[in-house]
């Protein structure tokens, strides 16, 4: 019997031995015919929450004594496998190994990344004693995953011992040049994990493998990807939203750093165990959440028909305009706008394509939009636009005016900046109204 069915036995043993106390205790009190039913539930409560404190003393000394082995150990070396016939949420684990490198350049920004592939690419997070970096944080759980022997695995190298710290980093450090992975994906490890693990590296003077090698921090990516789309772009969110991964029995990332403090004080596992399930859980979700967005890139690279909401296709939008492809990323703002999309949204792209309409000289195209939107909105810059292009292009400074006849009343007390902007335009355009006016009486009177 391995450690986890023994620690299950024995719950199912302490649950038992409580409902046969709980039972005894009913019998007792049901002869005593002089209380009402409400009065004895109220005193077998009370009688049961007294036992209680007993109870659970007896389990915890129970799972100590079955962890102590364990626990003993300076760290601990975990691993999970996961067939790639099976999914994570709705991405099959396979998919990843399908992912051309091209993708991965695009959403990295790296062209480092045109000849790599997922199959030898090392995700990992971290779970610390503190969000705050420096010498003072240590990473107490390394959390890997990588491709191996037609699975994606998972390997936690979990602290049990603050002084054992060197002694696990070397032993990481071995499988790193081991694998000789040819590339990093996090999510924020550019800002966090990364630093952090090398700092630890350095202080205990061992060389860091993973220094040179191109990075993947999806976090940028997904929030151009999703950040419109959801409440909140946390991996732990995208998971349960965009990939429909279950992970009801996780716990909240605040929970972590004061169970391990309260770990290293009690050596009760029973604290570590959510965190491990939460690690691992966070590896399989920043696996699943790439996989998901390359795979919209990567159809949209190819030139697919996308069955895509247009939340998705805006965020498509984004990144190739992130990327300098602003043609393409047109294309699917206008896809994007097909769809439906929430009002705040519409008009950011209605005024985006708007202005890349503009600097093409595509007129016609440029002042739909800004028609369109000044339907919808009352968006000053908009009205701004218009009373440049009718003064400026049309050479129509009587409809220019209009406009900035309204921008200006639109943006008293609204907008300094638009309302100065608005005031030198309506004088202009008012005295070269006047000069038209007086040339015109001038030729009228030449002719009579």
């Amino acid at each position: 019997m391995d450690f986890d069915d023994l620690r299950e036995s024995l719950r199912r043993k302490a649950r038992n031995q409580q409902q046969d106390k709980v039972k005894e205790l009913w019998k007792s009190i049901d002869s005593q015919k002089d209380l009402t039913t409400r009065e004895k539930l109220e005193r077998l409560l009370a009688l049961s929450r007294k036992k209680e404190p007993e109870k659970k003393d007896q389990i915890k000394t129970e799972i100590s004594e079955a962890t102590s082995s364990r626990n003993r150990q300076p760290y601990l070396v975990l691993e999970n496998n996961f067939n790639l016939n099976s999914r994570y949420g709705q991405i099959p684990i396979s998919l990843g190994l399908d992912v051309p490198g091209k993708v991965l350049a695009v959403l990295s920004r790296d062209e480092a990344f045109e000849t790599l592939s997922l199959s030898q690419a090392l995700f990992i997070d971290l779970e610390t004693t503190g969000l705050a970096g420096g010498t003072g944080t240590i990473p107490f759980l390394i959390g890997l995953g990588y491709f191996e022997n037609d699975a994606f695995k998972v390997v936690q190298y979990f602290l049990n011992d603050l002084a054992a710290e060197s002694r696990m980093l070397e032993e990481l450090r071995s499988l790193l040049e081991e694998k000789k992975f040819s590339s990093i994906v996090s999510y924020n490890g550019k800002g966090f994990d990364l630093p952090l693990l090398e700092t630890r590296f350095a202080l205990n003077r061992i060389r860091f493998p993973l220094a040179e090698l191109p990075h993947l921090d999806f976090l940028f990516s997904a929030r151009y990807l999703w950040k419109h789309k959801y409440e909140s772009c946390r991996l732990y969110n995208l998971a349960l939203e965009h990939l429909g991964a279950d992970r009801s029995e996780d716990i909240p990332s605040e929970e972590i750093p004061w169970r391990y403090f309260q770990y290293l004080r009690t050596q009760d596992f029973s604290l570590i165990e959510p965190i491990l399930y939460h690690n691992q859980e966070d590896i399989m979700s920043l696996y699943g959440v790439v996989v998901a967005g390359a795979a919209l890139i990567a159809k949209s690279l190819e030139g697919e028909e996308m069955e895509a909401d247009g939340l998705d296709l805006f965020g498509v939008g984004k990144i190739w305009e992130r990327a300098g492809e602003v043609e393409k990323s047109v294309v699917f703002y206008e896809k994007a706008l097909d769809k439906k999309l929430p009002g705040e949204v519409s008009v950011r792209v209605k005024k985006n394509l708007a202005y890349y309409f503009k600097k093409m000289g595509e007129w016609e195209k440029a002042l739909e939009l800004w028609q369109d939107l000044l339907e919808h909105s009352e968006d000053l810059d908009c009205f701004r636009e218009l009373a440049m292009y009718y003064e400026h292009k049309v050479k129509n400074p009587e409809e220019a005016l209009k406009y900035a006849l309204d921008g200006l009343a639109l943006a008293q007390g609204v907008s300094h900046s638009y309302e100065q902007d608005f005031q030198k335009r309506v004088d202009r355009l008012t005295r070269k109204m006047n000069l038209l006016k007086s040339v015109k009486r001038t030729e009228k009177g030449g002719s009579e």
